[in-house]
């Protein structure tokens, strides 16, 4: 920008007025920069290496890339992958190895790097491998299913924590040292600021000045402060990571049989936006997987929680998936069903076209009937426990046994009719 049309007096953000100046102001990432973190081990040898910045809104990763270029007197570049293309990168590698010769390095700081596409990523590959440009890439979303693995294996992958509660509390204390007043808050209420930013410092900030801006004298508590301020949105991309990790939660916490956690993880994807039909089809899938024969019901109870969403919607028919939720975790699990399902795919894949035996085919006309096409088959209700204990098989392939119920649930009943059914085929047959 230029110094000419910048105006000192003009008012700046709460955020921006409290931006760290040293990077041991940063707060909640302590991970990296204390100790044997990596970047302090960069910073003590005076050696940055390109990285990526993994983390989620508002925890520092634009000041702490700002900040390790001012502590190593590199020139500082900040692109944004959503306002620049091929020709300004151009323009910066150019500068950049300009600057080189002058010798200066430069750290390229691009923010949101994920929304470069893979040719883009690609060409910042020669201009990090020979040194022009140290890259600090900062992205909120998972660089193994974003960035190319060419770009990741010449970048050390760095991840930013949410801020936790300590570190929101020290931002609020800056905030009225900064302000010179408390904030006009109750306990509860200071409590409910912080859980509302969800993690984000610049958001808690942005929520700081908001209370800051009451009447004088007034004190909230959290009803008030909730009529005073926006609820930041939980973060939840549906289409992104989050999405993904959510829904493993709620999966594996009703594998599990832990419904409480089960009930949480299914709020907060509802609460994030997460379409209910989706959820819905989720527990079809659970119920068949990790729960199958042990309770036969199962099934039916998602169909009937899937068919109760659709015909009452949000929020009511939301009710309908919890209850399923609670069913589901609760009820006897085994994914015995599951394992024989794989197993069968796997004998189907390995045998190839095997016919099956003769004696099991139709013969719908007279020259089957003359090749032996369904000759020797016994009609099972004529049997005299309704059972023949003809093999199925084809005559090539050795009989298996895929399925073994477990001793849970309904399975158990499954398991004894098995184990009676084995015991008449071994019979001589007569």
């Amino acid at each position: 920008m230029n110094p000419g049309l910048f105006d000192a007096s003009a008012p700046r953000p709460l955020a921006d007025r409290l931006r760290p100046e040293r990077l041991e102001d940063v707060v909640g990432q302590e991970h990296l920069l204390t100790g044997d973190g990596p970047l302090a081990r960069m910073l003590r040898a005076r050696r940055i290496a390109s990285m990526v910045l993994w983390g989620p809104p508002g925890v520092g990763k634009t000041t702490v890339a700002r900040l390790l270029a001012e502590r190593t007197d590199l020139h500082f570049e900040p692109l944004s992958a959503v306002f620049s293309g091929v020709a300004d990168l151009r323009k910066v590698f150019e500068a950049a190895r300009q600057r080189r010769v002058g010798g200066r390095g430069t750290l390229l700081f691009i923010d949101e790097i994920h929304r470069f596409n893979r040719a883009q990523q690609d060409g910042f590959l020669p201009f990090v491998e020979d040194g022009t440009v140290t890259l600090v890439g900062a992205t909120t979303e998972n660089p193994s299913f974003e960035l190319n693995a060419a770009l990741l294996s010449r970048c050390q992958v760095l991840v930013l924590n949410r801020l936790d509660d300590a570190a929101l509390e020290r931002l609020l204390a800056r905030a009225e040292a900064e302000m010179g007043r408390p904030l006009p808050l109750d306990g509860d209420a200071r409590s409910a600021l912080k859980a509302m930013a969800d993690g984000d410092g610049r958001y808690l900030l942005n929520l700081c000045e908001e209370v800051f801006a009451v009447d004088a004298g007034r004190v909230l508590d959290v009803a008030a402060l909730a009529a005073t301020v926006q609820k930041r949105a939980p973060l939840y991309d549906k289409g992104q990571e989050g999405h993904y990790n959510l829904i493993s939660a709620l999966h594996k916490s009703v594998r599990g049989s832990d419904c409480d956690a089960a009930l949480y993880w299914l709020a907060r994807m509802l609460a994030g936006g997460e379409d209910p039909r989706y959820v819905a089809r989720r527990l079809v899938r659970m119920a068949v997987e990790d729960i199958g024969l042990a309770d036969p019901d199962a099934l039916g109870q998602t169909i009937s929680a899937w068919d109760a969403y659709e015909r009452l919607g949000s929020p009511e028919g939301e009710l309908a998936l919890a209850q399923c939720v609670i069913y589901l975790a609760t009820a006897p699990k085994s994914n015995a069903a599951y394992v024989a399902f794989k197993a069968a795919q796997r004998a189907a894949r390995e045998t190839g076209s095997l016919m099956p035996p003769m004696h099991i085919l139709n013969a719908p006309t007279r020259m089957m009937k003359d090749l032996g096409y369904g000759k020797g088959y016994r009609y099972d209700p004529d049997a005299p426990e309704g059972f023949s204990g003809q093999n199925y098989f084809p005559d090539a392939m050795a009989r298996q046994q895929f399925y073994q119920p477990v001793e849970r649930g309904f399975e158990r009943e499954i398991r004894k009719r098995i184990d009676y059914w084995s015991k008449l085929r071994d019979r001589p047959q007569e």
